[in-house]
């Protein structure tokens, strides 16, 4: 099965996730890429004395992650995918990563960020990527928790026609 979804969470592991996503997705695997808190043996102990029971975690570099998703090593698992930064799974994608859908959770706020809905703040660079994910087939939404309606990415951020440079805010 590999991936079955993929999680913008700049919380990466934390309760949501265990409690609610890993659940809703089947996840029998929780996979973290990212290639700062592989390297962090704290951050990556932390978040294993989060994990579901039965379900296996992996906390690996987005290299890695190519190399293992291509060699067919998660063929067998209900991968939950959780990235800091939509630049990842642009990364994963375009180095032949199937990834079926992207849903958008937590995202923070801060410098050149503007805040599209409450929790999920976007710099023009995450919404460029956002869109180059959409352009590669991946179908972008925003889901907090999975009891929650799903919405599509063009709910809160609308196509500027004629650029890619800029977005606006859905009114």
């Amino acid at each position: 099965m590999s991936i079955v979804l993929a999680r913008v969470d700049q919380r990466l592991i934390h309760g949501i996730v265990v409690t609610q996503w890993a659940g809703a997705t089947k996840a029998k695997r929780l996979m973290v890429v990212d290639d700062i808190v592989s390297n962090d043996e704290i951050q990556k102990q932390a978040m294993r004395m989060s994990k579901p029971v039965g379900t296996g975690m992996s906390i690996i570099d987005t290299q890695t992650a190519i190399k293992n998703f291509n060699a067919g090593k998660y063929d067998n698992h209900n991968v939950f995918l959780i990235v800091r930064e939509p630049e990842t799974l642009v990364t994963l994608k375009e180095n032949g990563v199937d990834i079926p859908k992207v849903n958008i959770g937590i995202m923070f706020d801060g410098e050149g960020k503007t805040t599209v809905k409450k929790m999920v703040s976007v710099s023009q660079k995450e919404v460029d990527d956002f869109r180059r994910l959409q352009k590669l087939g991946v179908p972008v939404t925003f889901h907090y928790v999975p009891g929650d309606a799903e919405e599509s990415f063009e709910t809160y951020i609308k196509p500027v026609s004629g650029t890619d440079l800029v977005f606006s805010l859905a009114e």
